[in-house]
């Protein structure tokens, strides 16, 4: 859990990776609508997008030329449990 942890936070200290999952919370998009929001090259920005699959914030299907990619809950439900956890000990703390 540590590595997916960091994997995770790591993925979202990047504007441009922050960026592409506030446009996936609103729904799956492909990888040309995603890149369309952003001035970076192409395989600039698909280096980002890896990060996010590798992260396990993000996962992609491909149908024929077209890469979809859609947000996968699974990580942000791990990492939300986590912070909710930290969030109980530094309330204890303030408490105490």
């Amino acid at each position: 859990m540590p590595n997916d942890l960091n994997r995770f936070f790591s993925a979202l200290s990047d504007a441009t990776r922050r960026g592409v999952i506030e446009q996936l919370a609103r729904g799956p998009a492909t990888v040309s609508q995603l890149h369309a929001n952003h001035t970076i090259a192409l395989p600039t920005f698909m280096r980002h997008l890896k990060v996010l699959e590798d992260s396990g914030l993000v996962r992609s299907m491909k149908k024929g030329r077209v890469r979809t990619c859609q947000i996968d809950p699974q990580s942000l439900i791990a990492a939300q449990g986590w912070l909710a956890w930290q969030r109980e000990v530094f309330e204890k703390a303030a408490e105490g």
